[in-house]
């Protein structure tokens, strides 16, 4: 009995390349960060070509690029604003453990200065100067070279990965 293509099982390809679009749409705003995580999660608990299709049905198939609604000219393009947010995170990432342990030791130093009565030496210098002295030079190297936006490419996978792990063991477990 020859059944049409949407009553079809779709292959773990086909449920990679939806997800694929869906992420597009995503980077594009044309979805929000929840419906694009109950997307994938759909995406990847598909069992037929129909259930794919009805995830990707309201969203066009060509690029943002290619739109017919014009961009405001004084704006930036999507792809700026992912690219500064990308690297936001790569340099909250880099520095973050770096100005925690900063704060830590200078609240130190302040209370032991207040306890004794006079100022002490300033010895938190020898925790951050150095460490952040090697920051800077990876902040920059990474900055210049494009690491920054390769490392957040890694992230973002890492993330996908997990998201669809998670949709696997929740159309497992039946919801």
């Amino acid at each position: 009995m020859a059944k049409g293509r949407d009553e079809l099982r779709a292959a773990d390809a086909d449920r990679a390349r939806a997800a694929a679009r869906l992420r597009v749409a995503l980077d594009e705003g044309r979805l929000t960060l929840t419906e694009y995580d109950e997307r994938l999660q759909q995406a990847y608990a598909a069992k037929t070509y129909s259930e794919l299709g009805s995830l990707l049905a309201d969203l066009p198939v060509a690029p943002a690029e290619s739109s017919q609604i014009a961009p405001a000219g004084t704006a930036p393009s999507a792809e700026q604003g992912a690219s500064r947010a990308e690297v936001g995170r790569w340099l909250a990432g880099v520095w973050g453990a770096w100005l925690i342990a900063v704060v830590i030791n200078v609240i130190i130093w302040a209370a032991v200065s207040l306890g004794s009565g006079d100022l002490v030496y300033f010895w938190p210098i020898w925790v951050g100067g150095p460490w952040g002295a090697v920051l800077l030079a990876i902040t920059i190297s990474g900055l210049l070279s494009g690491k920054s936006r390769r490392l957040t490419e890694i992230d973002q996978r890492r993330a996908d990965r997990w998201a669809r792990r998670q949709a696997r063991r929740q159309a497992r477990r039946g919801y």
